[in-house]
């Protein structure tokens, strides 16, 4: 049996490519209104609407649940989100010492699609027959080389939210912009903003094509992101395709845990080139 990787609902695999993948998905968990749930088993329209959100990880228990749940024996390997932005990444490694035996614990330094395209290589790696140690290796070549360039309607949410502190010290200079981040590394860095959403979802295009290797054509790898809007997602990938055929693409949505810290609006393009 292949090596198995698991990974948080953050990395916004759609359902079926992981199913695919044999991916496991754990989810994150919100508090909404009071009512705790599970990440997906509200409408994101639902927590959008609520008046007060909480999110966290998921806790080393379920963690741990899932490990043993996955291992048939070759090993597991956990792709969790920045731990700059949340606690999985330590609860995983509680989990994992809990469990025993050969497991490894990845922080992917990112989150959303680009969490996703870590996790869905080492997949791939596994089903192809890789042991342990080279599965890890394979998701290591895309946290270094993986990108996330996104756009959103406003900041209030992300600098309310005092995940990402970075932003509050200019938010404030961003008036009737449309702004544009990258995450990568762990943090959030931000862009020349744009002064509208097409503007927007154009900068995001020539970012990814400003990265494309000049001496060579490597296979790409991409994910196109979106919070209740997959028109605009939809359109980032078919941009990209009128330059280069992906060697893998996936559209997936933005958690609800990742959306109620951001609102609604959010949209990106995730990817990464082969060596």
């Amino acid at each position: 049996m292949p090596v198995a990787v698991i990974t948080d609902s953050a990395a916004a695999v759609p359902p079926e490519l992981a199913a695919h993948l044999r991916i496991r998905v754990v989810p994150m968990l919100l508090t909404v209104d009071g009512r705790s749930c599970r990440d997906g088993e509200l409408p994101l329209e639902a927590v959008l609407a609520a008046r007060e959100v909480t999110t966290s990880g998921p806790t080393p228990t379920q963690l741990a649940e899932a490990i043993r749940e996955a291992d048939t024996g070759d090993g597991v390997l956990v792709c969790t989100v920045a731990r700059t932005m949340s606690s999985t990444y330590d609860a995983a490694r509680l989990a994992a010492e809990h469990v025993g035996g050969a497991v490894a614990v990845l922080d992917t330094q990112t989150a959303a699609g680009a969490e996703g395209l870590v996790a869905t290589h080492a997949a791939r790696t596994a089903l192809d027959g890789a042991g342990l140690a080279d599965v890890v290796d394979a998701a290591n070549r895309v946290v270094q080389r993986v990108r996330l360039v996104a756009t959103l309607d406003s900041l209030d949410r992300l600098v309310a939210s005092g995940r990402v502190p970075q932003v509050a010290a200019w938010a404030g200079r961003l008036l009737h912009v449309q702004p544009l981040f990258e995450f990568r590394a762990g943090s959030v860095r931000r862009l020349r903003p744009a002064f509208t959403r097409d503007a927007a979802l154009e900068r995001i295009i020539s970012a990814w094509r400003r990265s494309r290797p000049p001496d060579r054509d490597p296979p790409v790898h991409v994910a196109a992101l979106h919070a209740l809007d997959p028109g605009d997602a939809e359109w980032l990938l078919d941009h990209l395709r009128k330059e280069v055929e992906p060697a893998s693409a996936f559209v997936g949505e933005f958690s609800a845990v990742m959306v109620a810290h951001t609102g609604p609006g959010l949209v990106g393009l995730a990817w990464w080139w082969e060596s």
